[in-house]
């Protein structure tokens, strides 16, 4: 399945399926998860990056598991709107998901300007964490805040997809 929009993959999940929010880093992948009515994202894992085929794998293997129509994945757009290298990165992971993995769910991209670094705030300012437990927590919260920020701007007058 190629790239998609954020509201075309929204309509195209089959009824009890979720989103699978996906923040890229050099190291980690943050990962994310709605719920069936994709009204609410909850952090979920951190996945340390190895070679793709591995990679790929575990998070086919997840999307099984939990029941995932489509994956989201965060775009590093720069603050001036342009996209650089990390945004062809994860562009190319996506490209790759299709072409070399084989993945069929479909893919959408969200504009992640800002998240780790509004998550980062909340985890010193309101929870209070250290620093080595921020590190640890950082990447499924800012998938999270990727995950919710598209969740949020979805219509809410969706038809209820778990009533069919």
């Amino acid at each position: 399945m190629p790239v998609v929009s954020l509201p075309e993959i929204a309509a195209s999940l089959p009824p009890g399926t979720r989103l699978l929010g996906l923040d890229l880093g050099e190291k980690t992948i943050g990962l994310a998860i709605s719920d069936s009515g994709l009204s609410v994202a909850s952090p979920l894992a951190t996945l340390r990056r190895g070679k793709f085929t591995r990679d790929a794998e575990a998070l086919r293997s997840l999307c099984r598991a939990r029941a995932v129509g489509g994956l989201l994945l965060g775009l590093p757009i720069n603050m001036d709107g342009s996209e650089g290298p990390r945004c062809a990165s994860v562009r190319q992971f996506a490209a790759n998901l299709i072409e070399i993995a084989g993945f069929a769910l479909p893919i959408a991209f969200w504009d992640e300007r800002l998240s780790t670094a509004a998550v980062e705030r909340v985890l010193i300012g309101e929870a209070d964490m250290s620093r080595r437990r921020r590190a640890q927590v950082v990447d499924k919260m800012a998938a999270a805040y990727i995950l919710q920020g598209a969740l949020d701007s979805l219509p809410r007058e969706r038809p209820t997809r778990d009533a069919r």
